[in-house]
């Protein structure tokens, strides 16, 4: 299994309709992605960030189906132009010492397929992660 987890931090000047938007978003994503087995959206307590969300995928195949599906797309797109700080991480039981190399694979194909994507992580004012450093090196 992997726990694939965001943590974020909000521009001051997101609106909360837009807030609002971006939080439906992510909870749509835990919906409609069909790979996805459970997830949690909501605040995030006792750290660095305002908000956080975990999706539990089975393995790498459903990771992708998940990193492509249009739902997520449509977060990146309503979400990642509010987000000042960004971390994303997973977590796994999975015992390939490559798996994390894997996972950050998925990710760089995913920019490589996605012009506007790459743009809009490359325009992070900080980013860490799962396929950190980003699309150009951030």
């Amino acid at each position: 299994m992997i726990y694939h987890g965001n943590r974020f931090t909000l521009k001051k000047d997101a609106s909360p309709e837009q807030i609002e938007i971006a939080m439906e978003s992510l909870r749509n994503q835990g919906r409609a992605i069909p790979a996805v087995k459970s997830f949690v959206v909501g605040r995030d307590f006792g750290g660095d960030f305002e908000y956080g969300a975990v999706f539990v995928l089975e393995d790498l195949d459903g990771y992708w189906e998940y990193l492509t599906h249009p739902a997520h797309a449509n977060t990146d797109r309503v979400g990642l132009p509010l987000v000042e700080k960004f971390d994303s991480y997973d977590i796994t039981d999975e015992d390939d010492p490559d798996f994390g190399d894997k996972i950050a694979e998925l990710h760089r194909r995913r920019y490589a397929q996605d012009a506007e994507l790459t743009r809009l992580v490359s325009d992070l004012p900080s980013y860490h992660g799962s396929a950190a450093p980003g699309p150009h090196g951030k």
